[in-house]
């Protein structure tokens, strides 16, 4: 995509995305990375990709001891944080529907999707609510609203929870100077997408256009024609949490190219 001058909006801000290493988590923290920001990135395993001006952070957030590694690490080092953009999310469970989900499936993923969001502010908002500035960003799916229950029902209830959750504590900061937003992409087009479309492709014999057609079928149709990239999801972000955005707080932000048919 074009580079554009965000001529330091960002300078002197603390910012830590989850699920920083690869995919919209990447694109994002790298835009942050471009307004000036200082940036720290944590996921279970290292980037695939270095880059020596994001601050790498190993921790597993879906348990309860990753998300305190990483608030500890980053007040002792920083004194505060100024962005929060919960990013990570995770869908590993079987297709097949509610019968085939056991408690674990359930677990994990409301650990991954919406625990781990809600452990990270509760340890960073209290700095936050003392210097009466902050952002938090939630990115969530439309899958809180549209759901998939054949393949990703536990995401997608962990999803609406997150929005659900992300408005209520927004009613509750906001009065107190911290804005709390959530982004709901569509199907982003990562790397890890790219090639499940391959994988797709070849045991149905087919192109990876056709692939990716019919990825877009059973989502009931993309107008916009194609998947989101990642630094389309991120340019949103990067908005949202300027201070161009300042009067923006408790909304949800759907990037989805029109997936969603209803309003």
């Amino acid at each position: 995509m074009e580079q554009f001058n965000f001529n330091n909006e960002l300078s002197g801000k603390i910012a830590l995305v989850t699920g920083g290493t690869k995919g919209a988590g990447r694109a994002i923290a790298e835009r942050l990375l471009q307004a000036g920001a200082t940036v720290i990135i944590t996921a279970r395993n290292a980037p695939e990709k270095e880059n020596s001006k994001l601050h790498f952070i190993p921790s597993d957030l879906s348990k309860a001891e990753g998300s305190q590694k990483v608030i500890s690490e980053v007040l002792s080092t920083h004194g505060r944080l100024d962005i929060l953009v919960n990013n990570l999310g995770s869908s590993v469970t079987p297709a097949g529907g509610f019968t085939v989900l056991s408690d674990e499936d359930w677990e994990s993923t409301l650990q991954a999707n919406l625990l781990a969001p809600v452990r990270l502010d509760r340890g960073f908002l209290p700095k936050m609510i003392d210097q009466k500035s902050g952002v938090i960003i939630h990115i969530a799916s439309i899958q809180g609203k549209l759901p998939l229950f054949e393949s990703t029902l536990p995401y997608a209830a962990a999803k609406a929870g997150l929005i659900n959750y992300s408005k209520s504590l927004s009613n509750e900061v906001t009065p107190k100077g911290v804005r709390v937003l959530t982004v709901s992409p569509g199907w982003i087009n990562t790397t890890a997408s790219i090639a499940w479309l391959g994988e797709l492709a070849r045991n149905a014999n087919s192109t990876v256009e056709e692939a990716q057609q019919s990825v877009m079928d059973a989502l009931g149709g993309i107008p916009y024609g194609r998947p989101a990239k990642p630094e389309e999801v991120a340019e949103l972000v990067g908005f949202l949490v300027s201070p161009r955005a300042n009067y923006l707080t408790g909304t949800e932000f759907v990037i989805d190219g029109g997936t969603v048919p209803t309003i």
